[in-house]
């Protein structure tokens, strides 16, 4: 009987201190979420403010689209011309000679090995 009652006690004991101690490192776990997420939204809530302003709008008008204002003029400065490498030169075809022949004379003495 006293090892029916040690059985109980220790069952009572053993599965709700383990459910506890799941619940708290879950519970650790979601603050800790929170704290990200509550830092994550504060800095897309200061871009939010940011962009409500009409200098911010502009800076990125002119930035990302090239954007001017009536009056201004726009100038666009072009990256140095290279010279071409011999590599990416394209060769000439050498001149024909007088026994090229025609096609038909090409096509056979390909097949035919004949000089």
């Amino acid at each position: 009987m006293a090892a029916l009652l040690v059985a109980g006690v220790h069952f009572a004991g053993v599965f709700p201190t383990r459910t506890y101690l799941a619940q708290r490192t879950s519970l650790s776990t979601a603050e800790r979420n929170l704290e990200v997420l509550s830092e994550q939204n504060k800095v897309l809530e200061d871009r939010i403010d940011l962009l409500r302003s009409d200098a911010e709008i502009e800076r990125l008008a002119r930035e990302r689209y090239n954007l001017v204002r009536p009056g201004e003029e726009a100038y666009a400065v072009l990256p140095p011309t290279e010279a071409p490498t011999p590599s990416t030169t394209v060769a000439s075809r050498p001149a024909k000679s007088a026994d090229d022949g025609n096609f038909v004379q090409r096509v056979w003495r390909t097949v035919t090995n004949w000089p």
